[in-house]
């Protein structure tokens, strides 16, 4: 079994704070960021080997965090069964690829240390892709990340099987992905905080989770997520100088002041008219 773990941070074992998170915002002390991404790397290590463990062949990692750039890979668990990606973009065949390696060879996906799409009430720095993004939707459904990500991997008829976040993000991908496994290590307090497992317990559920995904990966492959085509993607921005900068993207339509919309063939494109994402 081949796995792809891509991963995020705003969802990992024992990180509560936004200052962990987002260390790219003025005034962030550096310790504490070094601090989020220690707790970022632990989590990837304890997942990573719980895979292995649970008798996964081939483990993909992928940093996709800000673009990635979190791990120090040489401190990562060193195993030829495991492939690292320290950044969410890399070359093949000569052009760039967003989720590297994600391709029909993947059994299964795990989106680790995700969280809840913007707008969410009771979730810990929910977002999609952008702050600038105040809803995403494919064919009328509003989706986030977790449903961005398990559409492009439905390109590859790759299912998810796996989410790991907030109690908020975890509902999400459960409503979305009826009978997906989920792992629940924290819950918001507010926007910018949050409480739940300390980091050896998160982990330690995180890593029954994973066998729990794989076991049931195992016993029925889990239908890939595919919506109809061609796909009707639009997002709804937070001014009206970001929908300006959307609907100059080629392609799009614009809808209203904040709302723009195009259509694409296939579903790898789904934030390639806005994002430049997916495969060139």
């Amino acid at each position: 079994m081949k796995l792809y773990l891509h991963w995020d941070m705003e969802g990992v074992s024992g990180l509560l704070t936004r200052e962990q998170v987002w260390f790219w915002e003025e005034g962030v002390r550096p310790e504490i960021a070094e601090e989020g991404c220690r707790l970022l790397m632990a989590d990837v290590n304890s997942a990573t080997a719980a895979a292995l463990q649970a008798g996964a062949d081939r483990v993909i990692v992928c940093d996709t965090h800000h673009g990635g750039g979190n791990i120090l890979i040489p401190e990562m668990l060193a195993d030829p069964r495991v492939t690292y990606h320290g950044r969410s973009r890399a070359i093949r065949d000569g052009k760039s690829r967003w989720m590297p390696d994600l391709d029909e060879s993947v059994d299964g996906l795990m989106l680790m240390g995700h969280h809840a799409k913007a707008g969410t009430d009771g979730a810990f720095l929910p977002h999609t892709w952008s702050l600038d993004w105040a809803d995403f939707a494919i064919n009328g459904q509003s989706i986030g990340e977790i449903g961005i990500e398990a559409c492009f991997a439905g390109y590859w008829d790759v299912p998810l099987i796996l989410v790991q976040g907030d109690e908020a993000g975890c509902r999400e991908a459960k409503t979305q992905f009826p009978g997906v496994i989920t792992a629940a290590v924290k819950r918001a307090d507010s926007h910018d905080l949050c409480s739940g497992l300390d980091a050896e317990s998160a982990r330690r559920l995180t890593a029954q989770k994973v066998a729990e995904a794989i076991a049931q990966a195992r016993s029925g492959r889990p239908a890939p997520y595919k919506p109809s085509l061609p796909m009707r993607v639009s997002a709804r921005l937070s001014s009206t100088a970001a929908g300006e900068a959307a609907a100059a993207k080629p392609g799009a339509r614009r809808m209203d002041e904040v709302t723009v919309e195009w259509v694409v063939e296939r579903q790898c494109d789904v934030v390639k008219g806005i994002a430049n994402a997916g495969p060139d």
